[in-house]
């Protein structure tokens, strides 16, 4: 891979983490004012127009999106996806974003420890060993046994968990099926899973929220847009590291804009975290 194609690979990974990052704001926004599902059902309508679009321009249209020879693991993944979307939000509501993405970037370890059970990957003693570590700094952030603990701060962690999951499952799917037909698949039927539950719970928004509704599915199509084209410039190996901006930009915005504060043992915890993140980064590329 050209040195060039690398730079432009992390710079698109860093622009797509921002604008995931303010999609999250956004949400934090919209959902401590109207229910979750109903924010979510709205950003999948347009998520699922936006895939169908991408699928059209693509050769064989959206018979060749949609064809797929495994379509009860393409509707788990979709809906899995979906359930940790609304979980992660409900999270942004009650603990805010810094504490949420400070757990929450404990998903690449959790990928690691599941890939073997799940793949049937070999999983060394060195990154069993960063799991270990990344897992001392989730306890650092919850705090247990200090005070009184929030069982709402395990809502991240679930959160992550069925990221980790769903990531696990597209990786399963990638072997028979393309990347196109798993994201066509992850917007559809995400978007017909979600209305079935949101629309009960519709509420009237004022104008001004719609506008923010507008800017939060736009963030979420140009998020996942970037995301490809950072994939098809660079190698994965190179870029997910960087993946990790997401917290930092979300944090600032939980502090400027919410007036959140970063408590000592968050980001110690968080730096643990994104450490034993980034070694397990380094040793699935040294394995590679």
């Amino acid at each position: 891979m050209k040195e060039s194609n690398a730079r432009l690979g992390i710079l698109l990974m860093v622009a797509t983490t921002f604008v995931f990052a303010m999609q999250d704001g956004i949400s934090r926004h919209l959902a401590g004012e109207y229910n979750v599902l109903m924010v979510v059902m709205i950003r999948y309508w347009f998520f699922a127009a936006f895939v169908t679009a991408l699928a059209a321009r693509k050769a064989g249209g959206l018979r060749a999106a949609a064809a797929t020879r495994q379509p009860w693991l393409q509707s788990f993944r979709a809906v899995l996806l979906v359930a940790e979307i609304c979980v992660a939000i409900w999270g942004f509501t009650i603990l805010g974003l810094v504490e949420s993405h400070a757990v929450f970037a404990c998903y690449p370890l959790l990928i690691a420890a599941l890939s073997g059970p799940v793949l049937g990957e070999s999983v060394g003693w060195r990154r069993w060993a960063a799991i270990g570590v990344g897992f001392v700094g989730i306890v650092v952030i919850l705090e247990p046994g200090f005070g009184v603990f929030q069982p709402a701060a395990i809502i991240p962690l679930v959160s992550a968990l069925m990221f980790a999951l769903y990531g696990l499952l597209t990786r399963y799917a990638a072997r028979r099926d393309s990347a196109a037909t798993s994201f066509f698949w992850t917007g559809t039927v995400g978007m017909v899973a979600m209305t079935a539950v949101g629309a009960w719970f519709w509420e009237p928004m004022s104008g001004g929220d719609w506008a923010w509704m507008g800017l939060l599915c736009l963030t979420g199509a140009g998020g996942h847009y970037l995301l490809i084209k950072t994939y098809e410039v660079a190698e994965a190996s190179v870029v997910q590291p960087f993946a990790y901006f997401q917290l930092v930009f979300a944090s600032v915005m939980g502090v400027i804009l919410f007036g959140e504060v970063i408590r000592t043992n968050v980001a110690v915890g968080a730096a643990i975290i994104v450490a034993a993140g980034l070694f397990t980064f380094w040793r699935e590329r040294q394995a590679r």
